[in-house]
């Protein structure tokens, strides 16, 4: 070897170390972030020059990206589920149910048994009317508390739009670069990492798949098909509803003009928080109104007094005083909203033991002692009627039964949540896990590196002082 060719392989060997230092520098310096892809410094050897670094290479794996980025959208879409379902089981007062309707009517059938067995008693008959306004109050306010998550939601839908939106046009400033970063030869390393980013974060939002095109040109679609990128960002729109009653109908979120679906069922179908949370605004949320309307509608029937050959509204009335049709096992929509127990009965409770509410007494002779409505009241919450199956507890049940159903609805819902989002969350730990193994940095493999690094720069400066060396006797033997 001449020592012309010496000093250039020399060379080419500190500028790989010098080269190789900076990328592993690089990689510790990133250990542990979940947005960085290892580098490695590609090089090639030739009988001329040696080894000689040419790129950075970033690693890669298309295969467990594609399954992290299926297990975010799931996690994502199960975890909004279950949250949401939380703020149903909140409504209802925790463990102990306090807040449910159901509790309040067994409160209030204990307060008529007791009022029954001594109808005289006027501070009975006052408790019992103060039982029914404690009714008539839960399903106001779980009516109330249920249209607020569903407008909390929809603001919630709106931010998530937003920020779709946001991360979409981020999106398309970041595919440029990397496409012409591959078109003009360079390192586009950095910008792959924004662009994988942005993906795990649309991902949270709104299940997605990709395309690679020339130029590692990206294109995103939902996993139902519709375009979210693709040479550029589409528009996701959304209206939102400022206020909620239990007749009004959120706005849909369309992507590029096509409407996204909700998710369905306990272990959902949603893919990102969007269609988990259009879920729980649309299904979710109003299946529990329709529940706490009939449960109204229920009460109304019930608590009814003969006016002629007709039954009208009796204990329980509206605060709007509009008639309704209690009798009929259809839905009421918001009428849990306005439920009311009667201003006559409040003023004298004794009419309730009467039925002279609203209708004609049916003690006619005005005894104290009259018990028989009272015991038929009682009776009647052990007494199946019919109930609309839009509901999704059944057409038939006690009002009793079917108010500890409308809970049991609700439970069964989220026990099947909770099951569910342990297992996407597992999915999702086990994908990361896996992803990162593949791809991220591991400190004891680069400190190795890095000590491989300096046995050749070690090499190189010894090579480079015999040179020196072999120079300087080659100078004084010129002399």
């Amino acid at each position: 070897m001449s020592l012309a060719s010496a000093l250039s392989t020399t060379k080419n060997i500190l500028n790989n170390t010098a080269t190789q230092t900076g990328v592993l520098s690089t990689n510790v310096q990133n250990v542990g972030n979940s947005d960085y892809n290892r580098r490695s410094a590609a090089t090639v050897t030739n009988a001329y020059t040696g080894a000689t670094t040419v790129q950075t290479a970033r690693t890669e794996d298309a295969a467990l990206l594609k399954q992290t980025l299926s297990s975010t959208a799931d996690d994502a879409g199960q975890q909004t589920l279950l949250a949401g379902l939380e703020s149903v089981y909140t409504i209802m007062g925790g463990d102990g149910y306090s807040l449910a309707p159901s509790t309040a009517l067994s409160e209030l059938r204990d307060a008529l048994q007791t009022y029954a067995a001594t109808p005289g008693d006027v501070t009975l008959a006052s408790a019992a009317v103060n039982s029914a306004v404690d009714v008539a109050t839960a399903l106001n306010t779980s009516t109330t508390e249920v249209q607020q998550l569903r407008a909390g939601t929809d603001a919630q839908i709106s931010g998530q739009v937003d920020k779709l939106n946001k991360l979409l046009a981020q999106f398309e400033q970041a595919n440029k670069a990397v496409v012409t970063a591959a078109a003009a030869g360079t390192d586009g390393n950095n910008a792959l990492d924004t662009r994988e980013s942005l993906l795990k974060q649309i991902s949270g939002i709104v299940g997605i798949s990709t395309a690679t095109r020339d130029n590692n040109d990206m294109s995103i679609y939902t996993n139902g098909g519709i375009t979210l990128f693709e040479s550029t960002a589409r528009p996701v729109t959304f209206d939102s509803t400022a206020g909620y009653d239990a007749t009004t109908v959120g706005g849909a979120v369309y992507i590029d003009g096509v409407e996204l679906k909700a998710g369905q069922s306990s272990d959902t179908t949603a893919q990102g928080s969007l269609q988990a949370l259009v879920q729980l605004r649309d299904e979710v949320y109003p299946t529990y109104q329709d529940q706490l309307d009939e449960i109204a509608r229920g009460l109304i029937s019930l608590f009814s007094e003969a006016d002629g050959a007709s039954q009208i509204a009796g204990l329980f009335t509206t605060t709007t005083g509009d008639e309704v049709d209690f009798e009929t096992a259809e839905i009421i929509t918001g009428l849990a909203g306005i439920i009311t127990v009667n201003a006559e009965a409040v003023a004298d409770p004794t009419k309730l033991r009467d039925g002279s509410i609203s209708g004609a007494s049916v003690n006619t002779e005005s005894a104290s002692g009259f018990s028989t409505l009272l015991s038929e009241y009682v009776s009647g919450f052990e007494t199946s009627m019919e109930f609309d199956p839009a509901a999704k507890i059944g057409d038939k049940a006690t009002l009793l039964d079917y108010s500890t159903d409308s809970v049991g609805w609700v439970e069964e819902y989220r026990s099947g949540a909770t099951n569910a989002a342990e297992t996407t969350t597992a999915m999702l730990s086990r994908s990361t896990e896996a992803y990162s193994n593949a791809t991220g940095v591991n400190l004891d493999e680069e400190l190795i590196l890095l000590l491989d690094v300096e046995q050749s720069y070690k090499a190189a400066s010894k090579l480079l002082s015999t040179i020196d060396e072999m120079l300087a006797a080659l100078m004084e033997a010129a002399n």
